[in-house]
């Protein structure tokens, strides 16, 4: 009895899994079946001498198929729409009596069930949504083909064959790397899981390779330019490398909720060496800051070049890298920011800040966290998983917050579900709908021990949540996709269905509040500029008939993004007498000596003003965050703006501060214009400039950007633009 000669895997399949784009097998150039007769010559048979692909920028293949600015020699098409190929023969092609067939292979254990080995037959007609090959044209020994592959192919980079048939076997082209292709989702193609019926929006979100990424503070909103670069070299091979090194199986890769999923896992390197290593405590040792990035093409070819994550990255970082993955495949994405969003640890949709009786914060029981913003992505898809209607933008997020199914990674969740309170629907819709839409609860710790709500703010979380404009750089809310206006019928029903569906509140808060008190209180702060001196104004208005005094306590606190104090640098506390139906306000001068040492990079300044009226006991409780305004990096050119001119570019910055900048970097970058640049200036005395001068050769025409960052030892967050439009090199 002979012994299998095929090992089985686990004793349950006789093939390992096929998880890796870059690893291959070559299929044999010849497959004789039985015994071949004597004089049996190959050269008697049709024979292949050469494959044309028409993959130059300008060929109909790239063009039509929306690939032509991809900085890649390969073919690149995408998936349900056909492309054209020509093969030469070593003699003209006979239908009656030659039969030939193009083979696509991906990986390397190929097989025609998982859609890794793909036979494309030759016919007379093609047919939709099936992979076909049809004769367009014979003329001498060539034969031109459109080739129609199929809306739900795996999207990775394939090996092509042409296999001839003789009557001994088959007679297959030999394995040629000039012949790979590259195959997409299309949002084009209405088979396609990532259909988009609007141009404007598909050239928006899938082929701008710009963007704009909104953060700061709700009353103060800024925005910084993002170069996404997905079409830059190398990033579609790193794209492909980032789920191979996830090793997800290939016969996946043809489902974007799959490919956005493991996507949102491996940006992010928590638990499975991925993209981006995390970091926001404010110390970036053998790494660079998550501010100084200026886009994602430098972070993912590092990321494939070294095979280890690379540091560090916070939540719009993430979002931006995840957005070009998704972008670079064909998955039509968007980075939305999200102003006050809770960070739920249990997803109560309950946001705890505890007092004390002084109305001081309890730091050690107050354990959520309001992020000032956070950036995360969405991905446009039909959701086959759901029920009908929960389709289209899908949340998904790669800052690594909480754990799902093991690993840190967030949706893909549906955005109308959402809204909708229909949290049951995979994947994460509790924690992305706890983001948006927790209540804000002050609760007063009392020396017994017991708690009492003081006040519950419906309004605070997700106040506002938006995206870039299509086609311009504005600002486009989209809060209203995520949630219903506040005390309508709709959202009470949403919410009410959140918690049918498992949306758990550890207390009701329904009807508990206290009685509106008479005295109301609110607080503005004046406009800050970094290093100087501003005001904090309280407003006390008293409408009752009654005379009320006040203890007032206000504390000062600098604050990462994601709203956790690093120390508080003010505190004040004060008397406050007011007369029957007046008001009174009380400024407080925040001088720059108290908050320059101990700042963050962002300039974030938290002020949390409390006050107890002493006759009723009354607690009025308000907070808010300011960001402190920081100095721009100015960038100039000379020279001719056009395709294949030299053009000087320089960057100017001039340190504003009473102190000098150590250890500074300037990066610059600018798709199509430039590749990402750095430089390094020992330091900046104050009130001194830096000036850094480049040479670049832009390659792509039309509207383009040239976007710098600066990093320092004590300074960050330093930004700066320059829109140019750069002109076609007029034709001979």
């Amino acid at each position: 009895m002979s012994e299998t000669s095929a090992p089985a895997f686990g004793g349950r399949r006789a093939l390992p899994r096929n998880t890796s784009n870059a690893a291959e097998d070559d299929l044999p150039t010849v497959e004789i079946q039985g015994l071949t007769p004597r004089g049996f010559n190959l050269q008697d048979y049709l024979n292949v001498t050469n494959v044309h692909l028409f993959k130059e920028r300008w060929d109909t293949n790239k063009v039509d198929h929306h690939t032509d600015k991809y900085e890649n020699n390969h073919l690149i098409v995408r998936r349900g729409q056909t492309f054209f190929i020509q093969i030469d023969f070593n003699r003209p092609y006979n239908p009656r009596k030659d039969l030939f067939r193009v083979e696509y292979v991906i990986g390397r254990y190929p097989q025609e069930n998982k859609g890794t080995y793909i036979p494309v037959p030759v016919v007379s007609e093609l047919q939709k949504g099936k992979w076909g090959a049809k004769v367009l044209m014979r003329e001498d020994r060539s034969v031109r083909l459109s080739i129609q592959s199929s809306p739900e192919c795996i999207v990775g980079k394939f090996r092509m064959y042409v296999a001839v048939w003789t009557p001994y076997g088959i007679l297959r082209t030999t394995r040629n790397p000039e012949t790979d292709t590259y195959i997409l989702f299309n949002p084009w193609c209405e088979e396609d899981a990532v259909y988009l019926d609007d141009d404007k929006e598909r050239e928006e979100y899938v082929l701008n390779d710009i963007g704009v990424i909104f953060y700061g503070d709700f009353n103060d909103i800024k925005s910084r330019s993002w170069s996404y670069g997905q079409f830059e070299d190398g990033i579609l091979d790193a794209c492909l490398y980032v789920m191979d090194r996830a090793e997800m199986d290939l016969s996946g890769r043809g489902n974007p909720i799959k490919v956005s999923r493991v996507g949102s896992a491996m940006v992010n390197a928590k638990d499975d060496e991925g993209v981006l290593v995390g970091s926001w405590d404010n110390i970036y040792a053998y790494g660079v800051p998550p501010s100084a990035w200026t886009g994602s093409v430098d972070i993912l070819l590092e990321y494939q070049s070294t095979k280890n994550p690379v540091r560090y990255g916070q939540c719009w970082v993430f979002a931006g890298v995840f957005n070009t993955f998704l972008r670079c495949l064909g998955i039509p994405a968007r980075v939305v920011t999200n102003y006050f969003s809770a960070h739920d640890n249990d997803a109560n949709l309950q946001m705890d800040i505890f007092l004390e009786e002084d109305g001081n914060v309890n730091s050690k029981l107050t354990k959520d966290s309001v992020w000032n913003y956070h950036c995360w992505n969405e991905a446009w898809m039909t959701r086959s998983d759901l029920p009908v209607g929960f389709g289209g933008w899908q949340a998904v997020d790669s800052t690594p917050q909480e754990n799902s199914d093991g690993m840190y990674r967030c949706g893909p969740a549906s955005v109308q579900a959402i809204k909708h309170g229909h949290i049951c629907f995979q994947f994460d819709a509790p924690f992305v709908f706890a983001e948006v839409n927790s209540d804000l609860i002050y609760i007063t710790v009392k020396k017994d021990g017991t708690h009492v709500v003081e006040n519950v703010d419906t309004t605070h979380i997700g106040k506002l949540i938006v995206t870039k404009e299509v086609g311009g750089d504005g600002i486009k809310d989209i809060t209203d996709t995520y949630k219903f206006q506040e005390a309508q019928e709709e959202e009470r029903l949403a919410l009410e269905t959140a918690l049918m569906y498992g949306a758990k509140k550890s207390l009701n808060t329904e009807g508990i509040v206290k009685p509106r008190s008479d005295v109301n209180m609110d607080f503005e702060v004046e406009k800050a500029v970094l290093g100087r001196d501003f005001k904090l104004t309280i407003t006390f208005q008293n409408n009752s008939p009654n005379r009320y005094t006040l203890s007032a306590y206000l504390s000062g606190n600098i604050v990462f993004y994601t709203g956790v104090s690093k120390a508080e640098f003010k505190k004040e506390t004060f008397e406050v007498i007011l007369e029957p139906l007046s008001s009174k306000k009380q400024e407080v001068l925040i001088r720059a000596g108290e908050y320059m040492g101990q700042l963050l990079e962002q300039g974030f300044l938290h002020f949390f003003v409390t006050a107890r009226v002493s006759e009723t006991r009354d607690v009025l409780a308000k907070q808010k965050s300011t960001v402190l305004t920081i100095p721009k990096l100015i960038i100039k050119v000379r020279g001719s703006r056009m395709v294949g001119s030299d053009m000087v570019v320089t960057v100017e910055f001039t340190n504003p501060l009473k102190e000098t900048l150590r250890n500074v970097w300037i990066y610059l970058d600018g798709p199509g214009v430039m590749k990402p640049m750095r430089k390094m200036f020992r330091e900046i005395r104050p009130d001194s400039t830096v000036h850094w001068e480049e040479v670049c050769r832009p390659w792509v025409s039309g509207s383009r950007k040239l976007i710098a960052s600066m990093t320092s030892d004590s300074l960050r967050h330093v930004y700066g633009e320059l829109e140019l439009q750069i002109q076609r090199r007029p034709s001979v």
